[in-house]
């Protein structure tokens, strides 16, 4: 398993038959462009090759030939033997950045009036 940044390479047996090729930027494989800064994970070898399953929307890369060097500007290099992963992208969880949603927020004001109708019944 490899791991540069926000971007994980996990070695799997084998990956699924129906998938569509992703095109290669600038003449590289781009894994994933940075969250911040849009600085790019990206493989330049020709023996990479990335991957996307339409229908799990899960990306996988294949290396073969040499192994290819992965690079951001901001991480050192890492190389990649041959073979085939799964591309995952890691993400920092913060609960109180998850921005709540219109359903949540209705059912919060609903758990609230049904405590209240409880209360005031239970009271009466």
């Amino acid at each position: 398993m490899y791991r540069q940044g926000d971007v994980l390479i996990v070695p799997v047996e084998s990956i699924p038959e129906e998938l569509d090729p992703v095109d290669r930027e600038d003449g590289r494989v781009v894994l994933a462009h940075g969250e911040v800064t849009g600085h790019a994970h990206a493989v330049e070898a020709e023996g990479a090759a990335l991957f996307r399953d339409p229908r799990l929307m899960a990306m996988f890369l294949t290396v073969t030939g040499d192994p290819v060097a992965l690079e951001h500007d901001e991480h050192d290099s890492i190389a990649i033997p041959p073979g085939r992963y799964q591309i995952v992208r890691q993400r920092e969880y913060a609960p109180e950045m998850i921005p709540r949603t219109y359903s949540e927020e209705i059912q919060t004001e609903y758990s609230e009036a049904a405590k209240s109708r409880t209360t005031r019944h239970v009271a009466d």
